[in-house]
């Protein structure tokens, strides 16, 4: 799911990263967007698993966006993570099936499904 907001050449997503479980992994993406070429504000929330980002329509694209936050390792949206920047992350970022926290505040699973 993604929401947007538009304001004169300017968009806001709302994106989903359920793979996003602690401080490390929302500075890594938080540090990487921000020099993204069109991005102004990029904002992790990892408790919710969402990642707000603002950017120029005219210099970027919600795919683009998602693109990246996959090169760094982490599920965007419909877009997995890259295998490779995957497996550079520490192993406190990663998954719980690929040795990574089970506990929190570093749960790095999808957030479960309420019934």
């Amino acid at each position: 799911m993604v929401s947007f907001a538009q304001v004169k050449g300017s968009m806001t997503a709302k994106i989903k990263t359920p793979t996003v479980g602690c401080d490390d992994c929302k500075n890594r993406i938080e540090t990487y967007l921000k020099r993204y070429d069109g991005v102004t504000s990029v904002q992790v929330n990892w408790h919710q698993k969402v990642t707000t980002v603002k950017y120029l329509t005219d210099r970027t694209n919600i795919e683009e966006i998602k693109t990246a936050i996959a090169n760094c390792g982490y599920d965007a949206d419909d877009i997995p993570a890259t295998e490779d920047a995957y497996k550079r992350l520490p192993k406190t970022c990663k998954k719980p099936e690929d040795g990574g926290p089970t506990k929190a505040p570093n749960i790095h699973a999808p957030p479960a499904v309420k019934q």
